[in-house]
């Protein structure tokens, strides 16, 4: 029955945020619809194995974007997004130790929760470090949403003023059921070996990684009609707001301040990077902006495909910096934590 009432509110809210021109109003409307249901201590949940499906058809998206082209562009231009890169990489840990040294959390668990790559992947490798993954997953989460609802808001204003058209195809258009095919093979096996093998953020980033190189040798086609990218929003936008139980707000509602004000800040950050990317390098404003956007790198590409920028080149962003997190991200926690013992 509360599936049903997820549903129906889902869908009002997607109608409701559509009519307003939002990008990835499906996800937005999924994402409220779930958290208002969790805060009523009504318990649902996204089945693994629907969410990691879910996770390859973006990492397709993501990989769709990447076209030889883009790839040669980010390989000439390779310090520019080491430099943005680290720069917020920087920004997110600095502001979890400052959050560690106020004893606002305990251990790494601010470091972990301010991380800026995906969610879901920073959760389950906070978990394995020993971090308290309830106060991580509500960092992220939060941070996430915070996150994606402004990044929508502005690129719909941006749209707006842009006045660009949507274009608008058939829900099951598919150019080649061939190539079609060929997608949900990769996302089948990317994700199935994912999951087997254990790899924190896998079922996005093998396909996302596979589906680029393929596509770059043009021994694949990624097809992606309407209907599926919309399931994929909607099953990434509940697995946001479902997270968002009213025990764990109850549990860290002291702390709340704090980790709004350390997301705000963060925000900052990749606002001051973004208008770098927009004067030195002629990005325009909103490409830049999404490109340097601290939230998850699934629902920025959900947002980036959505609206009038170069995709490509915010998802090759993105990408650098989740990846850059995934490998880094362990011993920043540990030189972090040593150094707070230290100063203790």
């Amino acid at each position: 029955m509360w599936w049903c009432v997820l549903l129906l509110i889902s869908a009002l809210l997607g109608w409701a945020l559509t009519a307003l021109h939002l990008p990835a109003s499906v996800l937005l409307g999924c994402m409220l619809a779930g958290i208002l249901l969790s805060s009523q201590e009504i318990r649902l949940g996204v089945p693994t194995t629907l969410f990691a499906l879910a996770q390859g058809v973006i990492g397709c998206l993501m990989a769709k974007s990447l076209q030889p082209s883009t790839l040669a562009k980010v390989a000439s231009d390779w310090p520019l997004f080491l430099g943005a890169t680290i720069s917020i990489i920087a920004a997110s840990a600095g502001l979890g130790w400052l959050l560690m040294r106020r004893q606002v959390f305990p251990g790494t668990t601010a470091v972990w929760g301010l991380a800026p790559g995906a969610a879901s992947a920073m959760v389950l490798m906070a978990e394995a470090y020993g971090a308290d993954v309830r106060l991580v997953a509500l960092m992220q989460y939060l941070r996430v949403a915070v996150v994606t609802a402004v990044a929508a808001l502005v690129a719909g204003l941006w749209t707006h003023h842009a006045a660009t058209a949507p274009v608008n195809l058939p829900w099951f258009a598919v150019q080649n059921p061939i190539d079609l095919g060929s997608t949900l093979l990769l996302v089948l096996l990317g994700s199935g070996i994912a999951r087997w093998l254990r790899i924190p953020g896998g079922p996005m980033v093998i396909p996302l990684l596979v589906g680029a190189a393929l596509q770059a040798t043009g021994a694949l086609v990624i097809e992606l009609p309407p209907a599926l990218l919309a399931l994929s929003y909607a099953v990434v936008g509940w697995s946001i707001g479902l997270r968002f139980t009213r025990a764990i707000l109850r549990h860290a509602v002291r702390a709340l301040p704090a980790v709004l004000g350390s997301i705000f800040a963060l925000m900052g950050v990749g606002l001051v990077i973004a208008v770098g990317l927009t004067q030195w390098a002629g990005y325009d404003p909103l490409t830049a902006y999404l490109a340097s956007s601290p939230g998850g790198a699934d629902s920025v590409a959900i947002i980036a495909a959505t609206s009038a920028v170069d995709v490509g080149f915010v998802m090759s962003m993105q990408l650098a910096r989740f990846l850059t997190v995934l490998v880094l991200g362990p011993q920043v926690s540990k030189l972090i934590a040593a150094q707070s013992r230290i100063d203790g």
